[in-house]
């Protein structure tokens, strides 16, 4: 076929074949991808981005090599088919040829790259996208996602939402995470990026809109004491999540910290917003103001004027709503709750929380440990449970393991307390942030930290000593373990963050 001279060179004819080859895989893994029907961000990012940057590369390599050849034919003093600007002249069959294959290429290359586009725009925003490429990075949060109640909604709904402006602050953004990944420069654990977050009315509130609030739940609690008979601790409570009655929506109850009636400001101290020592509450209907201060740690009026004060949302309570790593209290009562771990192995809940508290180096060797280390407690104290209870070992074994796995990620320092969840008040502040008794305003109102304002206890106690109430007359909380009246003084994390 007759072709323009200056096409024939190493360098077009090189860049032709690059392109014509990565044209070929793209077909043959569209052609794999549909038949067999196997798909994964990966093939994704192979078919849509890595192999057209190379067939791309291949085409801008055939004008290259044109325009280098024309050159040196110029300076050898061939000028036939080297003007500046090509003759289109169709009777000529150099000039007819090229231009039917230029033509050509061009609709198809449009063609693919449309549909490319389309698709590597869909595989940057896949879940396997953002949890799987950067495996050793997005692990802890991809594993903890799939584990969580929004583990249908894909990443990009709550981290980017809708919007152009949205979706280019993260592009943005994440050509800075791609470059500490390859240059290993990101930190470990990552901060939670709370200050960069979109806000929750144009995210969370898409689903969960406040309008549409939600009743009153009962929330039954099952654990285990940390006793030689792991001893069942019932309590169920009525969570106050919104009004009495559904005709008063959320004008009580928890969620009435989001009504649209209501501003709540406040000024976090710390970048993890555990505390918070100055609140400002605005009724927007009735123009009522109240400003509460902590006591035990008043800020002076130029801390107040450059600290950031922040508007409360949803992520202020709900601040792990899908990837929530779990306390080893939680983790085992789940185990024993659901039965993979024997309630009938003397102090299994103490032992298993016993080797979770600790540190490992790698996943690994936190594996080998929990092996060892709960064999070792039988053999040296029930020798017989070895052989009698040996299934039953095993089993607790492969669970406090995979409880291990699913919550702690040694490799990326992470496990619950670095990032705390503030839902409730048991193993970090939470509520206790602001509900403490001493945030108190000029006029002499406090954010109290009565218990019945979000929950109404109506059964607790063990299996052979439940106590029950009703809905009017909830009961005052008793400690699993008698404490005697300790519990009212004290806030819950002033012993139990420094169990677990």
């Amino acid at each position: 076929m007759k072709l323009p001279k200056n096409l024939r060179n190493w360098t077009s004819i090189i860049g032709a074949a690059i392109a014509i080859m990565n044209f070929i895989f793209i077909i043959f893994l569209l052609l794999v991808t549909f038949i067999f029907d196997i798909g994964s961000s990966y093939i994704g990012l192979f078919i849509y981005m890595i192999l057209p940057a190379f067939l791309i590369t291949g085409l801008i390599l055939i004008p290259v090599g044109m325009y280098l050849t024309k050159r040196k034919l110029k300076k050898q003093g061939d000028t036939s088919g080297t003007k500046d600007w090509p003759l289109i002249d169709f009777n000529n069959p150099g000039t007819r040829n090229a231009s039917v294959i230029f033509a050509a290429g061009t609709i198809v290359l449009l063609i693919f790259s449309a549909v490319g586009s389309y698709e590597a725009f869909h595989i940057t925003e896949s879940v396997e996208f953002c949890g799987k490429l950067c495996h050793t990075v997005m692990e802890p949060e991809y594993v903890a996602y799939q584990g969580s109640s929004h583990e249908r909604v894909s990443c990009v709904e709550c981290h980017v939402g809708t919007g152009a402006d949205w979706y280019v602050k993260s592009k943005l953004s994440g050509l800075y995470q791609v470059y500490s990944v390859l240059a290993k420069k990101y930190p470990t654990p990552i901060p939670t990026p709370i200050h960069n977050l979109r806000p929750a009315q144009q995210t969370c509130e898409q689903c969960h809109w406040p309008e549409k609030f939600y009743d009153r739940k009962l929330k039954i609690k099952r654990s285990y004491l940390s006793d030689e008979a792991n001893t069942e601790h019932d309590i169920q409570m009525l969570m106050k999540t919104s009004s009495d009655h559904t005709a008063l929506g959320i004008t009580e109850g928890i969620h009435r910290h989001i009504h649209p009636d209501i501003k709540i400001e406040y000024i976090a101290v710390d970048a993890k917003r555990k505390k918070i020592p100055w609140v400002r509450y605005t009724n927007l209907k009735t123009g009522e103001v109240n400003i509460f201060e902590d006591a035990d740690q008043k800020l002076s009026q130029n801390e107040i004027d450059s600290l950031d004060m922040r508007t409360m949302d949803c992520l202020d309570c709900h601040n792990r709503p899908s990837h929530n790593y779990k306390i080893p209290q939680n983790i085992i009562d789940e185990f024993i709750v659901a039965g993979s771990i024997s309630v009938d192995l003397p102090y299994i809940k103490l032992v298993s929380m016993d080797i979770l508290n600790k540190d490992y180096p790698t996943t690994d060797s936190a594996f080998i440990a929990i092996d060892y280390q709960v064999k070792t407690y039988y053999q040296e104290n029930y020798p017989d449970l070895l052989q009698s209870k040996k299934q039953e070992i095993e089993d607790a074994i492969a669970s406090i393991q995979e409880g291990y796995s699913k919550n702690f990620f040694p490799e990326m320092g992470v496990k619950w307390s670095e990032y705390p969840n503030f839902l409730g008040h048991l193993e970090t502040e939470g509520c206790y942030r602001c509900h403490n008794d001493t945030h108190i305003a000029e006029n002499g109102k406090t954010i109290s930290r009565d218990c019945n304002l979000c929950h109404s206890i109506i059964a607790q106690g063990t299996t052979l000593s439940m106590e029950y109430s009703n809905l009017e007359d909830p009961l005052e909380f008793k400690h699993p373990v008698d404490i005697d009246e300790a519990w009212k003084e004290m806030l819950c994390t002033d012993c139990h963050e420094q169990l677990y």
